[in-house]
């Protein structure tokens, strides 16, 4: 567990800060500006923390080693997969933050679509445009010692790990769906009441429960609890008169390429659009962590 030390020196020494990097890769850099917006706490956290590497707010850099790794944005180029095996081999903590680093976020939905048409189809010169063939969470490639989940994430989350670890106890995070915060809210259910489609019983909480409580059902923008049983409830959705591509539609979102949500959209059909053939595995990926011995921490 990572604590701010006392330097040698004996007493009153200055306490050693513990190292800090915050990087990215794809993405939209939401969850980075989540701990720039924590306007209150900033000062305390760059006192706590030596904020060695963080280039959305700092033009130094550094290439480690790091005591921890804040880390957002999905694996989605070749160059990327090198670095974050870099990265993982410099920092004793590595956390993921936000959708796109914990579940591939929403360009993962390009999965399930052919690589060569999409390029061509977006790009006026696709042969300059070097990507894999999908768009993954950091956690298919390297171990993840703990994540932060949401699109963006929740600062109060932020917060709670970042003071857990820096006196050396373990971050109280919490793992339980949307619909007990809506209880604690005293969020009537819109499934119930108005019969709207929502994710919040297999979503993770973290949100404050937004959406319902404004008569909106969740889009599972912090993904799947633990043991969510997605396909269960996109079975009973269907049930309902629901269409299986409406179904399909409402887990494509922000976390579609998280397993349980996953696994339903493709009991579904896929995604909504046209389809394409299977497509081959990235290298790094979860079945070839073999082939890199030193990506795994």
């Amino acid at each position: 567990m990572l604590a701010a030390t006392r330097s040698s020196g004996g007493r009153g020494a200055t306490p050693h800060r513990p190292r800090l990097g915050i990087m990215k890769f794809a993405s939209c850099d939401g969850c980075q500006l989540t701990l720039l917006d924590l306007e209150d706490q900033l000062l305390d956290l760059v006192t706590t923390f030596d904020l060695v590497e963080f280039a959305e707010a700092s033009s130094h850099r550094s290439s480690g080693p790091y005591d921890l790794v804040l880390v957002e944005g999905s694996i989605s180029t070749p160059d990327q997969l090198e670095e974050i095996v870099h990265i993982r081999r410099q920092t004793p903590l590595l956390v993921t933050i936000g959708a796109c680093a914990t579940a591939g976020g929403i360009q993962a939905l390009r999965n399930w679509r052919d690589h060569g048409s999409m390029h061509d189809a977006v790009y006026a010169m696709p042969e300059f445009v070097d990507s894999l063939a999908t768009a993954t969470p950091i956690s298919d490639h390297v171990t993840v010692d703990a994540e932060l989940r949401g699109c963006p994430i929740d600062p109060g989350q932020l917060l709670e790990l970042l003071t857990a670890l820096a006196i050396g106890r373990r971050p109280q995070l919490p793992d339980e769906a949307v619909c007990l915060e809506c209880k604690r809210r005293g969020t009537v259910c819109v499934m119930v009441a108005r019969g709207l489609p929502c994710l919040g019983p297999v979503t993770q909480t973290g949100c404050g429960a937004l959406c319902p409580a404004f008569d909106r059902g969740c889009y599972g923008c912090f993904g799947p609890r633990e043991a969510a049983n997605a396909t269960s409830l996109a079975s009973w959705l269907t049930t309902g008169g629901r269409s299986e591509a409406a179904t399909a539609e409402l887990f494509s979102g922000f976390t579609a390429y998280a397993a349980p949500f996953r696994s339903a959209i493709d009991e579904l059909g896929g995604p909504p659009g046209p389809q394409a053939p299977e497509l081959p595995r990235v290298s790094g990926s979860e079945t070839d962590r073999e082939d890199h011995p030193d990506a795994r921490h």
